[in-house]
């Protein structure tokens, strides 16, 4: 059997540790090549320590003098690199067999680029690269024939969903969301919510970014967008359901009336050795989902007045051209200020919706295009902050 040498972008993060998680399971199987974090020196210092990989990097260059010194200190004889240019050229390396994109946002788009014309197999975790990009990210993987495995848990359960089947036989994709924190409360109630608030999963434990996304149903908008993409179906078969427990993680109805879903204990190592593991599947210790201990499991229909980013989402996805790159950016913008204290949660999808209406729309984007569109948007939503 052939190792795997894997290439981490976001090792530091909660996909990018839960990897490793998988990569400790299976040693003869995954090797650690290469580790990416953004600022989480004295973690990517850890990882560094324990997996031995040949290149680590840190994506924020003022912090790459303290990364040096921590690795020279633990003896460290990789390469050290910084800074977007290198990450770009790092997840090109001949050896690496497998690119697990999990950096956060709009950032983890160049990179992935890279990896799928280099031909590497990507398990994708990034949602915001196909957000912004999955025309063009789509073209590239079949032109490089670069295999795109979701990582994302209702992602990797409507792609386990449809092994064997054809394609053209779906009817409806039902994509499924926990409805996050604020699941049941009131427009009232939600003015008044704080960061620490919505950082309170109740089933999932992500980063703060995702997190929040989460609560506010754009990380759901951003899935709608993604499914679109990775299983060529039009928006209009994709359908939401609230499903608190967070054990069917998504379904695919088929044209006869079937449906087939993929069911499990939230745990998103679970997902990931799929992706890695493809086609096989391996034995693993995580937790099972104990259906008899559920009692049941329930369904809701989204609530678009009380959650309007999922609205945003399909309307910038009608819309088309490079609008889920302007939905993107805003969303990034408003997300890090609600975080910060300098935005309410519900001014947060006004400030998007403003944004989608004066940024420049441009029908067939380039990837300069996407560039320039993402500091364009960028810089309206701030206009609003």
């Amino acid at each position: 059997m052939k190792i795997k040498n894997l290439c981490i972008l976001g090792s530091t993060g909660s996909i990018g540790t839960q990897t490793l998680d998988v990569v400790r399971t299976y040693p003869e199987r995954y090797s650690v090549y290469a580790l990416c974090a953004n600022r989480s020196v004295d973690k990517l210092v850890a990882q560094a320590l324990e997996f031995k990989p040949e290149v680590v990097c840190i994506a924020d260059e003022s912090l790459y003098d303290e990364l040096s010194r921590q690795l020279s200190a633990i003896g460290f004889e990789g390469k050290i690199w910084v800074g977007a240019d290198s990450i770009a050229e790092m997840v090109t390396m001949p050896s690496i067999d497998i690119v697990v994109a999990s950096m956060v946002g709009y950032a983890g788009l160049r990179p992935t680029i890279e990896a799928i014309k280099a031909g590497k197999t990507i398990a994708l975790a990034n949602k915001e690269t196909l957000v912004v990009a999955g025309e063009i990210i789509c073209e590239l993987a079949q032109q490089y024939h670069a295999p795109i495995l979701p990582v994302d848990s209702e992602h990797s359960a409507i792609f386990q969903s449809l092994v064997g089947e054809d394609r053209s036989e779906i009817e409806k994709i039902l994509l499924t969301a926990s409805g996050g924190p604020f699941r049941t409360y009131s427009l009232d109630q939600m003015r008044t919510v704080t960061a620490s608030d919505a950082l309170k999963h109740p089933n999932w434990d992500m980063g703060a970014k995702i997190t929040i996304d989460s609560a506010s149903m754009m990380n759901k908008g951003f899935e709608v967008i993604e499914a679109k993409w990775l299983f060529g179906v039009p928006v209009e078969k994709i359908q939401v359901l609230v499903h608190p427990q967070s054990i069917v993680h998504s379904a695919v109805q088929f044209t006869d009336g079937a449906i087939k879903a993929q069911l499990g204990a939230p745990d998103m190592r679970l997902p990931i050795q799929y992706a890695l593991s493809f086609p096989e599947r391996l034995k693993s210790d995580f937790p099972r989902a104990d259906l008899f201990t559920l009692g049941s499991l329930t369904f809701e229909e989204p609530d678009m007045k009380r959650f309007p980013n999922l609205g945003l989402a399909y309307e910038a996805m009608r819309r088309g051209g490079n609008i889920p790159c302007v939905l993107n950016a805003a969303n990034e913008v408003v997300n890090l200020a609600f975080r910060e204290g300098r935005c309410g949660f519900l001014q947060m999808s006004d400030i998007i919706a403003e944004t989608m209406v004066k940024a420049a729309f441009i029908a067939k984007p380039t990837y300069e295009d996407y560039v320039a569109t993402d500091a364009a948007a960028r810089r309206i939503a701030e206009q609003y902050l």
